[in-house]
């Protein structure tokens, strides 16, 4: 059984470590693995949608007991979900994690009809030990926002040591030496890296590391800080152009109905997905699948039992975990 949110007694029972399944904008239904506590991260980048970072580290442990996520999953998967992907994402940098290879191992051994993803920001895979941890992944997509040192430290904000230079030689050694997919992501803030010689530096960049895709993105949700706008369409399609024949804009959250079959199992998504990420109850709908009165009556039990609050953004009332 999996353990019970002692704040919402009768009506949440969570995994600690798992989240969704959801439907992701890239990766179809996928389940959510988080490996670090709130929020630890290599980055404090300018634009996360999970917040400040609080733990700004490149130390590399084993944040959660990697044993604990195994009898999780193994609960979870036992029971044959309709998955794309599996995920290593959620509340920092996952590849922190010293057992994220024995549990990548664990997923590919015991349930290999399932694809394993991880999402990283990039800056441990200088390590030779990190890169060797994801060989049995199918899928790794590593963030590159700049190259030039100067626009790195504005919007990457790393951690002491790390360097624009070293980040894109941990990809670059990584993607030759990974057989799966590299599906390259570049974060466009506008007034940071959306300048054209910053752009060209980035193509010159994604020539030598040879990704299967590259994926532009921008802001969809409040980022860390509130200066952080989305850009423009004109200007993702600009970088898109500029990258070259395998970069693509990243487009919305696909809207696959996911069955969530009582309250409790949708209060549980909902605070599970708003811990991670602030949403408004739109994205809710689509994430979830559900009718826009359960998003709200499930909203109004998390407001009264001040487990969410409110937060006004241009897109929206934006709703994130206290």
């Amino acid at each position: 059984m999996s353990p019970r949110d002692d704040r919402l007694p009768g009506y949440l029972m969570a995994y600690q470590h798992l989240f969704g399944p959801v439907p992701s904008r890239r990766l179809g239904i996928s389940l959510g693995i988080d490996l670090v506590p709130h929020k630890t991260c290599t980055f404090n980048c300018v634009y996360c949608e999970c917040g400040q970072t609080t733990d700004l580290t490149c130390e590399r442990r084993e944040y959660v007991p990697t044993d604990r996520v195994l009898a999780e999953l193994d609960d979870f998967l036992a029971r044959d979900p309709d998955l794309d992907y599996v995920t290593f994402a959620g509340s920092g940098e996952p590849t922190l994690h010293s057992g994220i290879g024995e549990i990548i191992a664990f997923i590919k051994d015991l349930y290999p009809r399932y694809r394993v993803a991880v999402l990283t920001g990039s800056a441990p895979l200088a390590d030779p030990e990190v890169r060797t941890a994801l060989m049995r992944a199918d899928l790794v997509v590593p963030s590159l926002d700049a190259v030039s040192e100067e626009v790195f430290l504005e919007v990457n904000r790393p951690c002491s040591g790390l360097t624009a230079a070293g980040v894109l030689a941990g990809i670059t050694a990584f993607a030759r030496e990974f057989p799966g997919e590299v599906w390259l992501e570049v974060f466009i803030v506008p007034g940071k890296n959306d300048t054209e010689e910053e752009l060209l530096r980035i193509r010159d960049a994604v020539a030598a590391i040879g990704p299967d895709r590259v994926q532009v993105n921008t802001l969809d949700r409040p980022g860390t800080e509130a200066w952080v706008r989305p850009a423009l369409p004109r200007t993702v399609e600009r970088a898109v152009s500029l990258l070259g024949g395998n970069a693509e804009a990243i487009g919305a959250a696909c809207t696959g109905p996911v069955v969530l079959p009582d309250l409790r199992e949708a209060l549980e998504s909902i605070l599970s997905t708003v811990r991670r990420r602030p949403c408004t109850p739109g994205d809710l709908a689509v994430l979830l699948g559900l009718r826009p009165a359960e998003i709200s009556k499930c909203l109004r039990v998390l407001e009264d039992t001040g487990m969410v609050e409110t937060v006004q953004e241009k897109r929206g009332m934006f709703y994130r975990a206290v």
